[in-house]
């Protein structure tokens, strides 16, 4: 099994200047990571985003990184002010951003949905047909270009493993599937054991993450913590400092028979090389013995 490091885990220092995307490439590399997937990409100015693709792919080949997931945002109810098929054309024009990566699969959202405490926020059901043919049509354009597709339990309105699987059982294609992020469950306030034991057969990919837990009947915490869509709160972990029980977790993973990469996604307040190290370290040996 491959450990791999999303490039969100270094946000902080690209976002403050400290590290340029390209720079964490190698950066990965040293600190152990076999593959990189990047959440976006950060195009310079004056660059188009293919050619930017190309430098990217480059500068992995340089480090001897194996490029893993290319991710974007997606929104199939809102995106493009709402027209469908245009959000359905500007996703797919990322697929093709992907084949330049050499990627080898592509996740996108499929909604942010309604905010959560609208009396919409109970509609899933009554937009599964339009999340379906979202999902649907940009599969099967990527099927054509050989990039698999997924969407992840992600964004709070697309997140319970209930909706996760019915989206995946509407698509009903050999080239879709689910990233299943352990950890995100909890923004739902699901049990992730219980998400990931439902969800893992489905899985194109996993992401590795960990969370501090608090319950919503105590105060809000703090800087680095947000609300769960049902009043809990959640901190960004170290993996295996958190509250997760990762091991459990990673050992429904491995029992399953997945035995592709697993990315780390730290969202940690910690120093992110600090951070990263330690959730590698962790993540690794885990892997080893769960």
């Amino acid at each position: 099994m491959k450990i791999g490091v999303n490039s969100y885990s270094f946000r902080k220092l690209v976002s403050t200047g400290k590290m340029t995307e390209l720079e964490i490439i190698p950066e990965a590399r040293r600190i152990g990571f076999d593959v990189i997937e990047f959440s976006g990409l950060d195009v310079p100015k004056g660059q188009t985003i293919e050619y930017y693709a190309r430098t990217v792919r480059d500068e992995c080949s340089r480090a001897g990184i194996e490029m893993g997931n290319y991710t974007i945002a997606a929104d199939f109810l809102d995106g493009c002010g709402g027209d469908l098929d245009a959000e359905i054309e500007r996703v797919k024009s990322h697929v093709k951003v992907a084949v330049i990566l050499g990627a080898k699969g592509m996740r996108h959202d499929a909604t942010k949905g309604f905010f959560p405490n609208s009396a919409k926020a109970a509609m899933f059901y009554n937009v599964l047909p339009r999340l379906t043919k979202g999902c649907r049509a940009v599969t099967e354009y990527a099927a054509e270009l050989g990039i698999r597709t997924m969407t992840e339990n992600h964004r709070f309105f697309c997140q319970d493993s209930d909706r996760m699987e019915k989206l995946y059982c509407s698509v009903d294609h050999s080239n879709f599937g689910l990233l299943v992020d352990i950890g995100n469950f909890l923004c739902a306030d699901e049990e992730p054991f219980k998400a990931v034991g439902k969800l893992i057969p489905y899985a194109f990919h996993v992401h590795g993450k960990d969370f501090h837990c608090k319950s919503g009947s105590v105060p809000f915490p703090g800087e680095g913590w947000f609300e769960t869509r049902g009043g809990n709160f959640l901190r960004g972990a170290i993996f295996g400092h958190g509250d997760l029980d990762v091991m459990q977790l990673l050992h429904l993973v491995k029992k399953s028979g997945y035995d592709d990469t697993i990315s780390l996604e730290f969202e940690g307040i910690e120093e992110t090389i600090l951070g990263v190290t330690l959730s590698y370290e962790n993540l690794k040996k885990f892997i080893e013995i769960a």
